[in-house]
Order: C-alpha cells, then sequence, then structure tokens
C-alpha cells in the first residue's frame, strides 16, 4: 500500500512539473493572441531591430498627438473610433505588436516595450503634447513609456501592477511567479511617471482583480494619478459604460 502511495505521488509530481514545464515554454503563446489587420486605414511602418512594426494613423496638423497601445487580443483598429472621438483634435497613433497585423516578429515584453518608446520617440518630434492611453496589457507599456518620456497625460484603461499577479490570481495552484518571463511589471515604472494620470478601472472586471489595479495606484506619487471605477462594466465591456469617452477625453 504504501508502495503504490509512493508511486501515485511521484506520478503527481511528474505530471505537476511536466505541466509547469509545458506552461514555461510555451507562455508568450498564452500572453499574446495576435489579432490580424482589419480595414484598410492609413498604416505607417517603423524599423526595428528584428522587425517592422506597423501603426494605424489618423493624421491631424498641429502640436498635439495621442498614441494608443492596445490589450493582449485586440486589433487596434476597432479603437480608432472612440480615440477619434475622444481625441478630435489630436492625430492618432496606433500601434501594432510584433507578430499582429501587418507586423512581423514575434512579440516578447522587451521587444514591444521598446517599440513603444521608439513610437513615442516619432510621434514626439512631430507633435510635442503627447497623450499616452494604454489598455489591459498596453496599460502596463503605457506606464513604461510615461515612465521614461514626456507624456502630458496618461490614460490606463483596466491597469495591473504586474501580470505575475493577475496569473497568480487565476492561477493560484501554479508557481507562475517563478515562471513568467515577461513579467509587465507597471509597479516599478509608476513612481516614475510625473504626468497627470487616469486609472480607468472597471467594476465588473473578471481578468484583473481590483486589488491588482489597487495595488498599481498606490505605487504613483501622491497627486499623479486619480481613480475612476466604472459601474456595470467589465474587462472587454468597458468602453459602453457612458463614463468611458468623458474620462477618456479628460472631461469626466
Amino acid at each position: 500500500m504504501r508502495r503504490r502511495l509512493v508511486t501515485l505521488l511521484a506520478t503527481l509530481a511528474l505530471v505537476y512539473a511536466g505541466f509547469c514545464g509545458l506552461l514555461f515554454f510555451a507562455q508568450r503563446s498564452l500572453i499574446y493572441f495576435p489579432a490580424p489587420r482589419l480595414g484598410t486605414g492609413e498604416v505607417e511602418t517603423l524599423a526595428r531591430p528584428g522587425a517592422t512594426v506597423a501603426v494605424s494613423v489618423r493624421p491631424r496638423p498641429g502640436p498635439a498627438a495621442a498614441v494608443y497601445f492596445g490589450g493582449n487580443a485586440e486589433a487596434v483598429e476597432r479603437s480608432l473610433p472612440e480615440l477619434a472621438a475622444a481625441f478630435p483634435e489630436r492625430a492618432l497613433y496606433l500601434l501594432h505588436y510584433r507578430g499582429y497585423a501587418a507586423s512581423d516578429g514575434s512579440p516578447s515584453e522587451a521587444a514591444l516595450l521598446g517599440d513603444a518608446l521608439a513610437l513615442f520617440d516619432r510621434v514626439h518630434s512631430r507633435h510635442p503634447e503627447v497623450v499616452v492611453v494604454g489598455r489591459s496589457l498596453g496599460a502596463a507599456i503605457a506606464v513604461h513609456v510615461a515612465a521614461a518620456r514626456p507624456a502630458e497625460r496618461v490614460v490606463l484603461v483596466t491597469p495591473f501592477d504586474s501580470l505575475a499577479g493577475i496569473a497568480a490570481a487565476h492561477y493560484w495552484f501554479l508557481p507562475v511567479r517563478w515562471l513568467l518571463r515577461d513579467r509587465y511589471e507597471a509597479w516599478r515604472d509608476a513612481p516614475k511617471v510625473a504626468a497627470p494620470t487616469d486609472l480607468l478601472v472597471a467594476a465588473e472586471d473578471e481578468i484583473v482583480p481590483r486589488a491588482r489595479a489597487e495595488a498599481l495606484l498606490r505605487q504613483f506619487r501622491p497627486g499623479v494619478a486619480t481613480w475612476h471605477e466604472l459601474a456595470g462594466v467589465g474587462h472587454n465591456t468597458i468602453s459602453a459604460s457612458p463614463d468611458f469617452l468623458p474620462l477618456l477625453r479628460g472631461s469626466g
């Protein structure tokens, strides 16, 4: 009986270790869900080491622009109408992550953060007043950009403090904090952000636990970040709130 129990436990340990190994090597396919390109709007390209990334553009003359970093499964063109409504006078630049739409290469945290900084630099050279907007995964990217570049304002939609924190909440039975390579630790960058920052949080978010957004809020310096909780909406439906566009615009 003891031998059978030992054998069973050893088998379960092997299966668990094998599952953890599979998760470690396949994790990027579980983090990034490349979306195909939708529509035929204006697109620029940005040459980067190891890839050429695409940027959807809504041109406008003048000093003001907004850059947008989307979620991990988002075709960013879908957000163009609401961004155009929120920022009618600003030029718009929406980054297609590596491997998404017309961008080549493979996504990773280091690559996406570098691409985002390069896009900001291009936009800032044309328009000195840049609002940085990020949604979900893109919120972590937006925090990183705003910590290193002179953003005019930052808007974070369904943000979180770290990807590991979200993964640990959903997969508590796995050592995800040890396994993750792409960590998106926005909490590390938040204290360096000086621009006024709005956190748009879905009250019924089923993906990002409220505690993870609250943890991010606490990392900003006093007076920098403002919490806005939108009632009756979830992670993927937050833009349906009547408060969403005014808050995105900065008039909520």
